[in-house]
């Protein structure tokens, strides 16, 4: 008597895995390499490598002092839950300024005093941050208060155009439908 056995065919999937799986594998490892330049450029960012930030403004006087400001991200800014809006900046004392200055403050609308003088820079005086609040009801020809304390005592401000600071802010509130 002889005995039959009878082998299982393989099912159609196991035959496109094990004839297709090579490819399947190369294409896994390329999509990342797809992804590394734009890791590359935000690293050199936040390195300092490439400029304070995406969008330099330039050199701003506040009083005796100056600042190098810069846009984190030339884009409209980011919602940041309960928080509201946020926009990023992020700025460099000059090298004069960094003894006598105490605090840097930035804030969109003029403020009443010291004590709403708006978000406070942190960080060192050659690289600082701050994550702005952008109020979503911000007029379009909104200014960008910034003041510095210094360690005396005095108090000195300015302020741009936020159509100069970020113009992806104002074509954000303008889409948001924000008074001119």
């Amino acid at each position: 008597m002889s005995k039959s056995t009878s082998v299982a065919q393989p099912s159609r999937l196991s035959v496109i895995w094990h004839k297709w799986r090579f490819h399947i594998n190369v294409l896994l490892l390329l999509i990342p390499l797809g992804f590394m330049p734009k890791y590359f450029a935000d690293a050199a960012l936040f390195r300092g490598d490439s400029g304070l930030g995406e969008r330099e403004i330039g050199e701003i006087q506040v009083g005796p002092w100056s600042l190098r400001l810069a846009e984190l991200r030339d884009e409209a800014p980011r919602s940041d839950g309960p928080a509201g809006y946020l926009k990023g900046f992020n700025a460099a004392l000059c090298e004069a300024c960094i003894e006598p200055v105490k605090a840097t403050y930035l804030r969109i609308g003029k403020p009443r005093s010291l004590r709403a003088a708006g978000s406070i820079f942190f960080g060192t005086p050659y690289r600082m941050g701050i994550q702005l609040p952008v109020p979503e009801r911000t007029k379009a020809d909104a200014e960008l208060w910034i003041t510095m304390e210094g360690w005396d005592g005095s108090m000195h401000q300015t302020s741009i155009p936020l159509s100069q600071a970020s113009p992806a802010t104002v074509a954000w509130l303008n889409k948001q439908g924000a008074k001119p």
